[in-house]
């Protein structure tokens, strides 16, 4: 296990750990990705990864661009992503796959672990059933390990994680289940912006923009717009060496705009070195 931060002494120095103590399971947040990953890759490929057998992501949900980045450039295509999802609440691991058996997408937590059985809710409570579908992640039935209570105030327990949904353990995120029954967690439910009457969830614009060229990560938030109710703030990392410019702003706009109903006035934005952080790493 390392403590520390990935950038001291310098960018390599994930890589050093590696390398040196010929580290086989990688576990890491995407935060830590982005960074790296906005650094190029001359760090990671002047060190012997050769080591690593399985990639792991875990605190938030990871996007496709650090997850080809991380498959290719660190994993060298060889060593699969088990890409974690659970909560500090679960006590331990709830969807993800099985490395070297359940085929990946990239972005995608996969499928769930053995008796766990999560459902897609709509705002009303009623189940969703069938693939190609959105709602809110709960988990139906009790599992090994969940926390018991609130030291102190079993009732804030019952109220944050039962109160909305009951039966129900609420888990505060929203999720797709795709086609081939797959979940995508889309983010917390309560980062929701509300633009020209559509709610728009913060990850959704948060990934069109990070599939943009020369971004590294961004963040997004709302701004009172008298007109519209909300706009879209958002504050864009671009990759080392990379200066803004209108061209920049354009294409980003593009990305998101394929994926959202909003207008180009709707979106504005602010580029800086970096994100700020919380110090779990999230930002």
């Amino acid at each position: 296990m390392f403590e520390g931060v990935p950038n001291y002494p310098d960018y390599g120095r994930f890589w050093d750990v590696v390398d040196k103590h010929k580290v086989n399971l990688f576990y890491t947040a995407p935060t830590a990705l982005r960074a790296l990953m906005k650094e190029g890759n001359s760090w990671v490929e002047n060190h012997d990864l050769s080591s690593i057998r399985i990639l792991g992501t875990v605190g938030e949900p990871i996007k496709e661009p650090e997850w080809m980045w991380y498959h290719s450039i660190v994993g060298k295509e060889k060593s699969p992503i088990v890409d974690t999802w659970w909560q500090t609440e679960t006590g331990g691991i709830m969807i993800a796959p099985f490395p070297g058996a359940t085929p990946t997408k990239p972005g995608s937590a996969t499928l769930p672990f053995f008796g766990i059985e999560p459902v897609l809710l709509t705002e009303d409570g009623d189940e969703i059933e069938g693939n190609d579908v959105s709602g809110l992640l709960a988990i139906k039935s009790s599992w090994p390990g969940p926390m018991r209570t609130v030291y102190g105030d079993h009732q804030r327990f019952m109220d944050t994680y039962f109160s909305q949904f009951p039966g129900y353990y609420f888990t505060g995120d929203g999720a797709k289940r795709d086609e081939d029954g797959y979940y995508w967690i889309t983010g917390r439910v309560d980062d929701v912006l509300n633009v020209s009457g559509h709610r728009i969830g913060t990850a959704e614009v948060e990934g069109g923009i990070g599939k943009t060229d020369d971004v590294a990560e961004a963040a997004v938030v709302g701004f009172p717009h008298d007109i519209k109710g909300q706009g879209i703030f958002a504050f864009v990392t671009l990759m080392t060496g990379v200066e803004p410019s209108d061209d920049i702003k354009d294409a980003i706009k593009q990305k998101v705009l394929k994926r959202l109903v909003l207008m180009q006035s709707q979106i504005k934005f602010n580029f800086h070195q970096l994100c700020q952080k919380l110090v779990q790493g999230k930002s």
